[in-house]
């Protein structure tokens, strides 16, 4: 605990990163000369006073994931498999490309590390069902960019079929060197609590890697003696994409489902990949899972966004699974809980707007906020002022 203490956030190659601070706990093999790090983790864990406030708890916490390189917790696993890909290279394994299927997150964080790396990236994206800002992150950055008329599971099975030729690297989350640097956002958390660990953690959870990288690093503190115990794991998914959340009312039986339409693109997928992983960890943590509609989330997000926030559509599912559980009585009001934000709210600025604009589809704007367009004229702007904002 002492050693994590002192390096972190600091500029010792390569223990600034939050990851790799913890190297003993991630990937200690690995020759810092084939780190590659753009100081990612150490994201800010904040009190969310007035959010928590107005939903009947003393204390929400929020981890913003997303304030990271490239916008997402992506690149907590990203770093720890470039760098073992570089690694390999280094000792003379033959690897072409790194590849990946992408919902957007993961393609962004892949294409930004291989290019530090100077490892070629091919990635292969849903066509129409990524942010712009989503696609121009792999473009700038020099990825292969392959965009097909299918979704996140077409993808998928492209990728995967792919890997079996000679050469490309798959650096989708069933490769374990991912979740082994996602895991450390459990270990972080628990720092920022000067070593405790929080009651309840919401997972906004897609093809569920996270949810197993989370327990992972929970279990793993605990094990060692660290910490006395691990929270309860909560998986928030869409509704529109919710094959582990029917799989729990089912006994725990997994099929997977066709993904509808969700603003909450990134975690659009029917058939995840880590599902059983993710059904392994939230069994050994008292976990369960929540679905929220897309009237449920998109309320959620604004309502945050009132109170401070910029929350992403994903973070508005974990947001909106809370809401849900504090009024059926799940969580208590003492209890300490944490939502993790897994991306930054400025990748989804279109969702935004759209919202305040009244544009999102079905979907009922109460707390829209429009701008007010005036003439140049200050009397009337005087005006419209004192109407908006009351002495």
């Amino acid at each position: 605990m002492r050693l994590f203490d002192e390096r972190y956030k600091r500029t010792t190659w390569p223990y600034g990163s939050s990851v790799w601070g913890k190297k003993e706990w991630v990937c200690p093999q690995i020759e810092d000369d084939n780190v590659v790090s753009m100081d990612e983790g150490g994201t800010n864990l904040f009190l969310a006073e007035a959010f928590g406030r107005g939903i009947g708890l003393d204390e929400v916490w929020v981890k913003l994931c997303g304030n990271s390189h490239t916008g997402s917790f992506k690149d907590l696993g990203m770093t720890v498999l470039v760098s073992m890909v570089r690694q390999m290279i280094a000792k003379g394994r033959q690897i072409r490309a790194v590849g990946c299927a992408s919902t957007g997150d993961t393609s962004a964080s892949l294409a930004a590390y291989a290019a530090a790396a100077g490892i070629p990236a091919i990635v292969v994206l849903p066509r129409g069902k990524v942010t712009v800002a989503q696609l121009v992150q792999p473009l700038a950055n020099g990825a292969t960019v392959l965009s097909i008329d299918t979704d996140f599971d077409g993808c998928m099975a492209i990728i995967q079929k792919l890997a079996e030729e000679e050469g490309l690297y798959l650096a989708n989350s069933m490769n374990s060197l991912r979740l082994e640097g996602q895991k450390t956002a459990s270990i972080e958390i628990a720092q920022q609590f000067d070593w405790q660990v929080p009651d309840v953690v919401i997972v906004p959870s897609g093809n569920l890697g996270n949810i197993g990288a989370f327990a992972a690093g929970f279990e793993m503190m605990r094990d060692l003696g660290l910490v006395a115990r691990v929270p309860r794991l909560i998986a928030a998914q869409a509704e529109a994409a919710n094959p582990l959340y029917l799989a729990s009312r089912n006994g725990w039986r997994f099929e997977p489902v066709v993904a509808k339409p969700t603003m909450a693109s990134a975690i659009q997928i029917g058939n995840p990949v880590s599902i059983k992983k993710a059904i392994a960890a939230l069994q050994r943590c008292d976990g369960l899972v929540e679905q929220a509609s897309e009237q449920e989330l998109a309320a959620a997000v604004a309502r945050a966004d009132r109170t401070g926030m910029f929350a992403c559509p994903h973070t508005g599912v974990a947001l909106a699974a809370l809401i849900k559980l504090v009024d059926r009585g799940e969580i208590r009001r003492d209890e300490r809980v944490v939502v993790i934000s897994t991306a930054s709210g400025l990748k989804f600025t279109d969702f935004k707007a759209d919202y305040h604009a009244g544009k999102l589809p079905g979907i009922v704007a109460t707390k829209a906020n429009r701008p007010i367009e005036l003439p140049n004229d200050y009397d009337e702007i005087r005006r419209r002022l004192d109407l908006a904002v009351p002495a």
